[in-house]
């Protein structure tokens, strides 16, 4: 009896040995395995703009109250280099241009360009240093004729606040023209202030800005500008600006815009201030539908839908002010 229940325990142990054995050999067959194909799919983020805004951060007194002035500047930092610096100049544009309106100290605003020029000459050092810094050298000298300005209508007895304000956005990463728009503001005193927007067009593959001459077929400007033309009659009469066109042109002519961007119904021409209306219009812009433009916008323009034929549309859309 003592023999088969020694026999049996044997048989037992040997065979959870051989179990544990298996567990263990299985184990090491188990290894997990790689997605060869996903791990080889890299995304290419060389034909999108992909980026956000940096603040340019400026040598300002500490000041409280309501009555501080506000100097805000800030630059886009994508993955496109020429398309940073393209910003960073318009930047320099607008601020050249509103602070000249402005009547500011000319020969003041010179002397601070050449003196920050000049230093950084002398330290040649300028191509070691980041792009926000290079701006912000050359920023700097607008800022200070900005509080210049600032002391001088408190002088005079003002006593609002004057405000500079302006700040990039990216509104379209990929084809077929990637789109930045700059939005500006100010307040310099006076009855209101004055606010713009810009857009800037860029193709990645040629790595250049996009003009609106460029994008339209030879020998259709004429026919885009009456296309233009018909959007801006609908948006008079529908914005109730007059009792007819003609009457509305007497004092407000049509001109064509080139500030532009490819939006998801159709081309888009922005205008400023006192451009085709009087300043409680805003920022008018007018929407020329893509199914209007065949055969006037290159093809490569359409969006991806559009390549299939659509009904032409019997009016032209027309937006009275612009959005943000």
């Amino acid at each position: 009896m003592l023999n088969q229940k020694s026999t049996l325990a044997l048989s037992i142990l040997v065979i959870t040995l051989g179990l544990t054995a298996c567990q263990k050999s299985d184990s090491k067959k188990a290894e997990p395995t790689v997605d060869q194909s996903a791990a080889s799919q890299v995304t290419d983020t060389s034909m999108l703009l992909q980026g956000d805004t940096e603040k340019v951060k400026l040598t300002l007194p500490e000041c409280n109250g309501n009555t501080c002035p506000e100097f805000s500047i800030e630059r886009l930092k994508s993955n496109q280099a020429f398309v940073d610096e393209t910003i960073d100049q318009a930047i320099l544009d607008n601020l050249d241009k509103m602070l000249d309106i402005a009547q500011l100290s000319k020969a003041k605003k010179d002397a601070d360009q050449q003196q920050t020029a000049s230093q950084a000459s002398a330290s040649e050092v300028q191509a070691n240093k980041t792009p926000v810094q290079q701006l912000q050298e050359r920023v700097q000298p607008y800022a200070n004729s900005f509080l210049e300005m600032d002391k001088e209508l408190k002088t005079l007895g003002a006593s609002g606040q004057i405000t500079i304000s302006l700040s990039p956005k990216i509104l379209n990463s990929d084809k077929p023209l990637a789109t930045v728009v700059l939005n500006t503001s100010s307040y310099l005193g006076g009855a209101h202030g004055a606010s713009a927007q810009t857009y800037f067009n860029f193709d990645l593959v040629s790595k250049k800005q996009v003009g609106l001459d460029q994008i339209i077929e030879a020998n259709q400007k004429a026919k885009f500008e009456k296309l233009a033309h018909d959007a801006f009659k609908t948006w008079v009469i529908d914005s109730k600006l007059a009792e007819s066109v003609n009457e509305y042109e007497q004092a407000w002519k049509f001109t064509l815009s080139d500030n532009f961007y490819l939006g998801k119904q159709g081309l888009i021409l922005q205008y400023g201030e006192y451009d085709i209306g009087p300043y409680v219009v805003g920022l008018p812009r007018l929407i020329i539908p893509y199914d209007q433009l065949k055969g006037v916008l290159k093809s490569q323009y359409f969006p991806a839908e559009m390549q299939v034929d659509q009904p032409s549309s019997s009016a032209p859309v027309a937006s009275g002010k612009a959005k943000s």
